[in-house]
């Protein structure tokens, strides 16, 4: 199974600017679409971006199309999140994973991979 680890958080002003990383290995990492979460403290887990297999497909939660940029490098089995003009409301914890699509949701492709990696913390001050 797949093995996650993010990096690339840190705290930043409003408006400001953060590329997060997430190494992705394991058996057969290449061909699974990936994607990214968040989660806040109190709040439920919710969907952020996908990109499938070759990059060519990208998908993103309607209120953060337009800030964000999610693209991956598979010769350096890395999806990136590239998040702009952020806002507090983005403050939380970032998780990536193998998704797939469940109606009209993306969800954790929990088949895919043991664990959560131990995610990356943006804060956005105000």
């Amino acid at each position: 199974q797949v093995q996650l680890v993010e990096s690339g958080g840190g705290v930043v002003q409003a408006g400001g600017s953060l590329r997060l990383s997430c190494v992705v290995s394991g058996r057969t990492v290449t061909y699974y679409t990936m994607g990214w979460f968040r989660q806040a403290p109190g709040k439920e887990r919710e969907f952020v971006a996908a990109i499938n297999w070759n990059g060519g497909s990208t998908w993103y939660a309607d209120s953060l199309k337009g800030r964000f940029t999610i693209s991956r490098d598979n010769a350096k089995n890395t999806v990136y999140l590239q998040m702009n003009s952020l806002k507090p409301e983005d403050t939380a914890v970032y998780y990536c994973a193998p998704v797939l699509q469940s109606g009209n949701r993306w969800l954790a492709n929990v088949a895919a991979f043991a664990s959560w990696g131990q995610g990356t913390q943006v804060t956005v001050s105000s």
